[in-house]
This record gives C-alpha cells, sequence and structure tokens, in this order.
C-alpha cells in the first residue's frame, strides 16, 4: 500500500505549496506558468479589452481678417452662438493700452499674446471651435500666427471680411460719430484694402449683406 500511495513528507508539501501561483484559490499544485485547471496565469490577469474607443474630435479655427468696419467682430460674435462648444478671441484685446502704441516691441508682444491664448483654447477640450478676428492686412501675420499654434487634430480657415472703399468710409464714419472710433482710422483703412489681394485667405464681400448672409 505504500508502494502505490507513497507518503509525501512535510518538507514535499511545502515545495509544492511553493509553485501555486498567486492567488490560486485551489488546494491543488499547480504547474509553473498556469493556474488551477490548466488556464495560463497570463490569461487569468490579463483584463477584457475595452471596446469603447476615444472619439478623436478635429477642432475648427476661424481666423477672420479685414479692414476696420468690414464686420469682423459682429460676424465672429453671432458665429460664437451659432457653432457647438465655440469661443472668441479679438486680436485687439491682446493690447488695449492707453495710450495705444505701435512698436516693435509691442508688435511682437500682441502676437505673443494671441499665439498664447489660442494654444490655451486649441489645448481646451471644451471647445471644438475657436475663433480669431484681427486686421491681418499681410500675408505674413497670418503664418506668423499659424506657424507658433498646435494644429494638432484641427483645421484652420482663413477669411478675410472685404467691402467696398464707400461702403467702408460710410461704415467707419457712422462708427466716429457714435463715438466709437477716431476719425484717423478712415484713410488708414481704406489705403489697406488693396493689401488684401495678396493674402491668400477666401474674401467674403459684405456690401449690402446681412450678418446671417
Amino acid at each position: 500500500r505504500q508502494a502505490v500511495f507513497p507518503r509525501v513528507s512535510p518538507q514535499g508539501t511545502r515545495r509544492r505549496e511553493k509553485q501555486k501561483a498567486p492567488g490560486c484559490r485551489s488546494r491543488r499544485p499547480c504547474i509553473r506558468g498556469f493556474a488551477s485547471r490548466g488556464t495560463p496565469i497570463s490569461a487569468k490577469r490579463r483584463r477584457p479589452p475595452d471596446l469603447r474607443r476615444e472619439v478623436c474630435i478635429l477642432k475648427t479655427l476661424y481666423i477672420i481678417g479685414g479692414p476696420m468696419g468690414a464686420g469682423k467682430t459682429t460676424v465672429c460674435q453671432v458665429l460664437k452662438k451659432t457653432l457647438p462648444d465655440s469661443v472668441f478671441l479679438d486680436g485687439d484685446w491682446c493690447w488695449d493700452a492707453h495710450p495705444f502704441q505701435v512698436t516693435e516691441e509691442t508688435k511682437q508682444m500682441v502676437l505673443e499674446n494671441i499665439c498664447f491664448l489660442l494654444n490655451q483654447f486649441l489645448h481646451c477640450s471644451a471647445y471644438e471651435n475657436i475663433i480669431f478676428c484681427w486686421v491681418m492686412h499681410e500675408q505674413s501675420i497670418m503664418d506668423q500666427i499659424l506657424a507658433n499654434l498646435d494644429r494638432t487634430d484641427c483645421s484652420a480657415k482663413e477669411i478675410s471680411l472685404m467691402c467696398s472703399p464707400d461702403e467702408l468710409r460710410k461704415r467707419l464714419e457712422a462708427d466716429i460719430s457714435e463715438g466709437k472710433r477716431t476719425k484717423d482710422v478712415v484713410n488708414r483703412s481704406i489705403q489697406r484694402l488693396p493689401l488684401y489681394d495678396r493674402v491668400g485667405s477666401r474674401k467674403i464681400f459684405t456690401d449690402g449683406r446681412t450678418v446671417d448672409d
């Protein structure tokens, strides 16, 4: 009987218990690399695959330029309320100072301010549509802003709102009479109109059109 069922010494029992898989509740000793009932330990520990995948939402950056009086701010405010999860930045807010000074230092400062804020909006998961407007009468201004933005998973739409010189003068003079602008902006804005022909943006003329148009 001893030959058929050999006794196992206490030391042998301890050796067999050491070979059990961690966390194995079975009293049966486990073969190395396998849990009880022949299931691989790695399979026991492996979590079931998560079938839910994060959906990558493509953000849209609207860069809207144009001369003073073309309707940029008005259009952007409407877009902010129309587009889902949107935020609006006017470039002039980034150097609203008194007295207003245009120097190489202040121009560099405002560009850095604009890029910093736009990147903050682009990195924030709360916003899907980022709307930005500024005069941007030169292609180099748009290029410098875009070059300093993190546009991962983001598409940019470059637009310039335009109008005829007569319409622009009419709008600016109305703003001047209401105290919104100073008289010097009329000639400066009209002189800049031809510069937008060299800007590679989509041109939208606003003469005789409403904001909804």
